[in-house]
């Protein structure tokens, strides 16, 4: 049995951060996470860059973390970073002298904000809604998670971290009050501590092991539109409220989000409802008027790990919470990290990181501020990435792509609409450890674009069968289809229902009665 100076459980944005931090820093690092890498809340959100401003009234403490790690990722994650900017807008209906408290609190944070005039606001961005009042400008960006994550983890690895995947944490060993290892059903596994980092799930692993996190679960919907209505970040200016934000990611836009209390037991299998689908459309085309006849992709849902403090899931401290158990809770080897943003991973494992050497007696700095991530070093391509085929694989991947075998088959097209190569499957199988379309689609956005998997997954399955030997490429696409099938449900109507009709009829073809 191996041993660890520290085992990390989940493999969302922040565990990844933190087993980068860690390893980086000497110790002897472990993450495991139950399913693919960026599975939960870390892939269901709006893949918003904060720069602070959305809390600058309400939690300026928030705020300034938020705009400094917004300057860090632009340094260390250019690749998977869009600094498109962002707006924050004010309408007719909108509280007239919040925009200049919202701008002033801004400057207080350290967030650069301008306030515009309504007419710049509209060649800025010409869809916005003509009838707004004012508008300011902050550093709000966009920023892929799965990359981001994908580059801590892969960075993670090259420092001497073991990353176990599809292994879920079935129960801990203990030493009397202490917690000394985990238990999995690929095995048990030992460490001096073990970090938490598995989102809301940390409350009932941490009940496991004998200690207490009181969370609140709050559900956020969001809806991905077909193309990009705006080049920028779209916010409300007023307080935080539901659907008031419109973020570009990649080819489309994400609209969100609702924050609402939900039992644990939903936590696992959230589905969107008519009644949120039809409270972010409201809201929505409020901002953005052509939201009205823009053609919805999917809908979904994540869940925030938000820290109870009673109300709804706006009420509770989205901050960020790190708990030592010896000290709380009587429980030594224990450390549960959590809340927080997508924005503030970093931080978070920084904080984590700090907690577990200092327990170990290891004095080590942390330097994941000062190094770039894999992907986004600063260097000169060695492939043709103005070739069209590499280019999309460069914009996902980054200088990653010089390891890509782009020659002979490696060539071959296989999405057309994410131009998704042969190659870069055959990459992401080998570095990331895919074994289903699933996660195929989280490293590549495979299936993602507009045709939503009409045309794709069948040609996937078939290399993924041939890469993965003992894999049948019919049923890696009927799982692709009963989970993507969930985000279309909410909203079969008009062209999302007439695409898929055609992606049934298309899929029908190669399955026969296999789909309904």
């Amino acid at each position: 049995m191996k041993e660890y100076d520290v085992i990390i459980v989940g493999g969302g944005i922040t565990g990844a951060c933190t087993a980068r931090d860690c390893a980086m820093r000497g110790l002897r690092t472990l993450l495991l996470e139950r399913e693919d890498l960026c599975d939960g809340a870390s892939g269901r959100n709006h893949g918003l860059l904060h720069s602070g401003a959305r809390y600058a009234v309400t939690d300026p403490e928030g705020a300034r973390e938020c705009i400094s790690e917004n300057r860090i990722l632009r340094r260390i994650a250019s690749n998977c970073v869009e600094p498109t900017g962002g707006l924050f807008i004010s309408l007719p209906e909108d509280e007239p002298g919040y925009q200049r408290l919202f701008a002033q609190k801004c400057l207080e944070c350290g967030i650069d904000a301008k306030i515009i005039d309504p007419e710049e606001a509209r060649r800025l961005v010409p869809a916005v809604n003509p009838a707004l009042t004012g508008a300011v400008m902050v550093p709000d960006a966009s920023v892929d998670p799965f990359r981001l994550t994908d580059a801590n983890a892969l960075d993670a690895r090259r420092h001497g971290a073991d990353i176990v995947k599809f292994n879920a944490v079935t129960g801990f060993l203990k030493d009397g009050s202490s917690v000394v290892g985990v238990r999995t059903p690929q095995g048990d596994f030992r460490g001096s501590q073990v970090v938490l980092a598995a989102g809301i799930w940390a409350a009932g692993l941490a009940e496991m092991a004998g200690a207490r996190i009181d969370m609140l679960p709050s559900k956020g919907a969001l809806l991905v539109f077909g193309h990009r209505v705006a080049d920028m970040v779209i916010n409300r200016c007023r307080k935080p409220s539901n659907a008031d934000i419109i973020v570009p990611d990649d080819a489309v836009s994400v609209l969100g989000t609702t924050s609402d209390k939900i039992p644990m037991a939903d936590c696992d299998d959230m589905k969107v409802t008519p009644a949120e689908v039809e409270l972010l459309l409201n809201e929505g085309v409020k901002m953005i008027p052509e939201l009205a006849h823009t053609r919805i992709l999917r809908a979904y849902a994540g869940v925030r790990p938000l820290v109870s403090a009673g109300g709804d899931g706006r009420s509770a401290s989205r901050g960020i919470v790190l708990l030592d158990h010896e000290t709380r809770d009587g429980v030594p080897g224990l450390i549960t990290i959590t809340g927080g943003k997508l924005t503030t991973a970093r931080l978070m494992a920084e904080e984590v990181t700090d907690l577990v050497c200092s327990k170990l007696g290891v004095q080590a700095p942390c330097r994941t501020a000062e190094l770039p991530l894999p992907g986004s070093e600063d260097r000169k391509y060695s492939i043709r990435h103005d070739i069209y085929d590499k280019r999309a694989a460069v914009g996902r991947h980054g200088t990653e792509a010089d390891i890509m075998d782009f020659s002979g088959v490696g060539s071959e097209l296989v999405c057309e609409c994410e131009q998704v190569t042969r190659a870069e499957i055959e990459y992401c199988v080998r570095e990331f450890g895919v074994r289903n379309l699933q996660d195929l689609r989280r490293h590549t956005r495979i299936g993602m674009g507009t045709c939503q998997s009409s045309h794709c997954v069948r040609r996937a399955a078939e290399i993924l069968a041939e890469l993965l030997p003992g894999t049948d490429a019919d049923t890696l696409v009927l799982d692709y289809l009963a989970e993507r099938w969930k985000g279309m449900t909410p909203v079969l109507w008009g062209d999302t229902l007439r695409e898929a009709e055609f992606m049934r009829l298309k899929h029908a073809a190669y399955l026969g009665g296999s789909v309904k």
